[in-house]
């Protein structure tokens, strides 16, 4: 089978596009992994500015553009938010964009549909014979599951369709919008499990779980099935949630639900494509803060491992890094990379006073840099290199010498005689004052000198 891509339709704008609109209509955003953070344009009159200290709801995909408020769960396309900036500017109150009726009134049905099959569905855990109970965790591999993690998870079971229900809540007032219904089929000597959504699958973006977690987490559990999800909780205690298609997909919409966490572990399944789906999700999620979980015999799929004893939270901590940590690619430089051409003043370093020439070769001393200067013994290094330091320490530049030749307290005359710009040895008097003077600089010494042991 051909691996889905999880990026879906082309990007109809991109990141740079969309980071010079927000500029030039001066919307504050911040660089998250997967999306820009901005505050929301919903929920306020048309003539108030957008604000750097409101809350960041809003979250635009770098990919594709389009955009989606977690606080009134408003989204839409890229050109639906350019039109509601513009109506903000028109002094009017933007409107989140509205579907076709057609499909209102079919996710209205199939919000209606949910309620009742979840009304009709029981608590796994309180089915009235205990045999039943027993037989349900055999077929669906999960007794090893306690009664308290499916109760914190709310999942129920649907006896006229023998079946799972695993709810889908809104984040946003905690009401039920749709259901996954996973039953068993056994066909020869092999098991598949068939699952059916509510509202249809392709408008079904539940990340199975995600209500569990409070908002301060920073570390997650990425599975493709919602007991996954079950057994890693009671197995290692983590947070942990089911994408909504498995290994399939990796909605766009779901990205600014996982903006929070800095740290992401993909563990999929136990086979080759859930391995590939792990890579290519990690790359959109952001390589920089994903783990992956390799499959083998002794790494199955959490629920697998969960039923055969195996440690779960050392599988967990031996996951692969998704980055090397001495490669990295443009994307991650790209934004100090344009720092650097818009601060270019502030890049090209300190500026020397008294070396004009100096600046035109190197365009002042920069942060980072390494200069190595040259010449043969009494050629003036160690007074030039003086003179150097010294015009960088009076405007602030914290400096510290390591000179292996000269002693530091030869050194500290040098720059003392050159700081005060007169012979000091025919004016004792004046000493202490510009010694007074030099002690102000930032200006240090290493006690190193000649061969040393540094240990």
């Amino acid at each position: 089978d051909v691996l889905p891509s999880p990026d879906g339709a082309a990007p109809s704008v991109s990141i740079t596009e969309i980071r010079q609109y927000l500029r030039a209509q001066e919307i504050p955003f911040h660089d998250g992994y997967s999306c820009l953070h901005t505050p929301s344009l919903f929920g306020h009159h048309g003539d108030q500015p957008l604000s750097a200290n409101a809350p960041f709801t809003l979250f635009i995909d770098k990919t594709t553009g389009s955009f989606l408020c977690t606080a009134t769960l408003a989204e839409g396309t890229w050109q639906d938010y350019q039109a509601n900036v513009e109506m903000r500017h028109r002094g009017m109150t933007p409107i989140p964009p509205a579907g076709s009726e057609e499909t209102e009134e079919e996710m209205r049905q199939a919000r209606e549909d949910a309620r009742c099959i979840w009304e009709r569905a029981l608590p796994l855990w309180q089915l009235l014979d205990e045999k039943e109970t027993k037989e349900t965790k055999a077929l669906f591999g999960i007794s090893q599951v306690t009664d308290a993690t499916l109760k914190r998870f709310g999942v129920r079971y649907l006896r006229t369709a023998r079946s799972l229900v695993f709810p889908w809540f809104s984040p946003q007032d905690a009401t039920l919008k749709g259901l996954k219904l996973v039953r068993m089929e056994k066909k020869g000597g092999t098991i598949t499990y068939v699952e059916e959504t509510l509202p249809r699958l392709d408008s079904y973006r539940n990340l199975f779980g995600l209500p569990l977690i409070g908002r301060r987490d920073t570390e997650l559990v990425l599975t493709g099935w919602e007991l996954d999800a079950l057994a890693l909780h009671q197995a290692a205690g983590v947070a942990s949630v089911a994408l909504p298609r498995g290994a399939s997909c990796l909605p766009p919409t779901l990205l600014p639900y996982l903006e929070q966490f800095k740290r992401i572990t993909l563990w999929l399944g136990e086979d080759l494509r859930s391995w590939e789906a792990a890579k290519l999700f990690a790359r959109k999620l952001s390589l920089k803060r994903c783990s992956l979980v390799r499959p083998g015999d002794l790494q199955p799929r959490p629920l697998e491992a969960l039923n055969q004893g195996l440690n779960v939270t050392k599988i967990l901590r031996s996951a692969l890094l998704a980055s090397h940590k001495s490669i990295v690619s443009f994307r991650q430089l790209r934004e100090e990379v344009f720092g650097e051409l818009v601060n270019t003043e502030q890049v090209s370093g300190v500026k020397w006073a008294r070396f004009p020439e100096l600046n035109r070769l190197l365009k002042g001393h920069r942060r980072g840099e390494l200069t190595i200067f040259t010449g043969p013994t009494g050629s003036g290094k160690t007074t030039f290199i003086s003179e150097y330091a010294l015009d960088l320490c009076m405007q602030g530049v914290c400096t510290l010498w390591g000179s292996f030749e000269i002693n530091n307290v030869r050194l500290a005359k040098i720059m003392l005689t050159q700081f005060a710009g007169r012979r000091l040895e025919d004016q004792l008097e004046l000493y202490d004052e510009w010694a007074d003077r030099f002690e102000e600089l930032p200006l240090y010494f290493m006690t190193f000198h000649g061969q040393q042991n540094i240990k």
